[in-house]
């Protein structure tokens, strides 16, 4: 079947919890049409995209960068995957909406950078978008607070107080080499939030 070009046609690169229980039901219930899930083990893809309405599940991320009926590509995969994924994603021409953090080192960072601009460079007219997925600014108190504190035109002084809960030493997003420590892998979305 065809898809159509008006709007995105999916292929989501991960199907874990959060790719699973927040992503997949929030770009379904936007109109994005799911094409293809991969995943390294491919049950999950399998019992996910089912679910979903996915076409194909699979465990073959080049032949879903190939798939020209795939015009946007969620990656929702362990951090230190997110550069190169978005990098090869980029490169073939695909959107991208990739989970935070984009990249766990500036080496990642900057290949991203590279990517993108030539994918911009190689475009005939508006390259590929990539989007980061800092999501705490669109929180329904967050957009409340925003409201309120529009009213106030004086310059205003912030102080953010979190407390994220344990994570066990051994869990992969403590790994700096993979996760990225926790400031990397997860004050990212409040330092995005306070600016």
């Amino acid at each position: 079947a065809r898809h159509a070009p008006e709007r995105p046609v999916m292929g989501f690169i991960g199907a874990g919890n959060y790719a699973s229980r927040v992503l997949i039901p929030a770009f379904k219930a936007s109109g994005a049409q799911f094409h293809s899930i991969v995943t390294t083990g491919g049950v999950n893809g399998v019992i996910h995209g089912e679910k979903a309405g996915f076409a194909e599940a699979s465990t073959d991320m080049t032949a879903l960068l190939a798939n020209t009926a795939i015009n946007t590509v969620a990656i929702v995969t362990r951090h230190d995957t997110h550069a190169r994924f978005v990098v090869q994603a980029l490169l073939a021409s695909k959107h991208v909406f990739v989970e935070k953090p984009l990249a766990i080192d500036q080496s990642g960072l900057d290949a991203v950078r590279t990517a993108y601009d030539a994918a911009q460079a190689a475009a005939l007219q508006g390259g590929p978008q990539l989007i980061v997925g800092f999501n705490r600014r669109f929180s329904p108190q967050v957009q409340k607070m925003k409201v309120l504190l529009a009213t106030v035109k004086e310059p205003k002084s912030f102080i953010m107080t979190m407390n994220a809960g344990a994570i066990p030493a051994e869990h992969w997003t403590q790994d700096n080499a993979v996760g990225g420590g926790r400031i990397i892998g997860e004050a990212c979305h409040f330092i995005d939030l306070m600016r």
